[in-house]
């Protein structure tokens, strides 16, 4: 694990979604001389992905910047009180409130496409005679909803290699939202068609958060990452 005086980037990906995702930001990082983590979520409960986030986080020796994409976003909202976290990022993702769920946050504005583009698998839950409930996106779906700005070629690999996310993960309830004692910055997708853009933006009002809007489709740091590179720059220079 780095070990830098200067913060660590680590970037937590979201639903539907794997640490691949940052495959165009990354270099953007290291570039600009920035030490960075890219774990993968289990995506099986905000609780559970947080507490796994969390140990990453204590196992980097020096301060830490948080990024969260999409359901990321809960997830840093959460793993965010470790002590040496020191700002959270947000790209188009989900601040939410202290005991706030997703569907909750969620409920409050008009659905995107992607309502209308889940599927719900069963899995079989160790332990357990009741399966879970895995969602995941159409696959023939999944460019329009998620991706409409990246190369057509590259949406339709991670249409077919998605991460699916546990649907109790929707309903658990933030038991804290660092954001209010950790200085953060928000970036809204305005041309999301996953996350309602406004979905984002009250999220980051209500946290008092630096936002930056860009025209991008949600996989934003595909697609700009150039952009979400500068932000990320400029608030791992704010707090180290």
């Amino acid at each position: 694990m780095p070990t830098s005086d200067s913060p660590t980037v680590v970037l937590v990906h979201g639903a539907f979604a794997d640490a691949s995702s940052f495959a165009r930001l990354i270099p953007e990082l290291t570039e600009r001389g920035l030490d960075v983590v890219a774990p993968a979520v289990p995506n099986r409960s905000l609780i559970g992905d947080s507490a796994y986030i969390a140990s990453v986080v204590r196992g980097i020796a020096g301060p830490v910047v948080l990024v969260g994409h999409s359901y990321g976003g809960a997830v840093i909202t959460v793993a965010g009180e470790e002590e040496n976290v020191k700002g959270l990022v947000y790209l188009a993702g989900y601040a939410l409130e202290e005991g706030e769920s997703l569907g909750e946050l969620q409920g409050r504005f008009p659905d995107s496409d992607l309502a209308s583009a889940l599927v719900y698998t069963p899995f079989p839950v160790e332990g357990s005679d009741e399966p879970g409930t895995d969602v995941s996106v159409l696959p023939e779906s999944f460019p329009a909803v998620f991706a409409h700005d990246v190369e057509p070629g590259l949406a339709k690999i991670l249409a077919v290699s998605q991460r699916p996310l546990a649907a109790r993960a929707f309903a658990e309830q933030a038991p804290a939202a660092a954001w209010k004692t950790k200085p953060s910055w928000g970036l809204v997708a305005s041309s999301d068609h996953t996350i309602n853009p406004e979905v984002e933006r009250y999220g980051y009002r209500r946290a008092g958060m630096t936002t930056v809007e860009v025209d991008s489709s949600h996989l934003v740091m595909l697609s700009h990452p150039g952009d979400v590179a500068d932000l990320i720059e400029k608030a791992v220079l704010s707090v180290g």
